[in-house]
């Protein structure tokens, strides 16, 4: 190879670490949210594959309680923000996080509000529910980090 191709190849390999390394973030710290990292390959001049680009898809779904809401919101925005140079794509998956966590802590506060009008026997019959009695509310979106 010329120098040319030799400086190609360099720069392949340091993208190709660097979209691994972006992706590994967004893997550990989306742990069961996350699945498994893809990535966009490019042949370099010495005839090998270099990642150039990767995402990570990231679950981001109601929990089955405000509570849960809030805690997959809060893992969905910190895989998100893994990465020591989160994409613009990162951002925007890290602010529906933070929206979707608003929500659920709005919803928490007036389930709480709620709480303070009922019965001591309501409250007893409520907390005696089976934690599957209530409906999970919204589905499931897959965002690419």
């Amino acid at each position: 190879m010329n120098d040319a191709q030799q400086k190609e190849v360099e720069e392949l390999k340091s993208r190709d670490t660097d979209v691994r390394r972006h992706e590994a973030a967004h893997q550990a710290a989306g742990g069961a949210l996350a699945g498994a990292a893809s990535f966009t390959y490019q042949q370099g001049p010495d005839g090998r594959q270099y990642a150039i680009g990767g995402e990570v898809p990231i679950r981001l779904s109601q929990g089955h309680t405000p509570q849960e809401t809030i805690q997959n919101a809060q893992t969905v925005r910190a895989a998100a923000l893994a990465p020591s140079d989160p994409s613009g794509q990162d951002r925007a998956v890290a602010a529906e996080a933070s929206q979707m966590e608003q929500q659920a802590r709005s919803q928490l506060l007036q389930q709480q509000n709620g709480n303070q009008n009922l019965s001591p026997l309501q409250k007893m019959q409520q907390a005696s529910a089976p934690a599957g009695s209530q409906q999970a509310k919204g589905g499931n979106v897959d965002t690419y980090a």
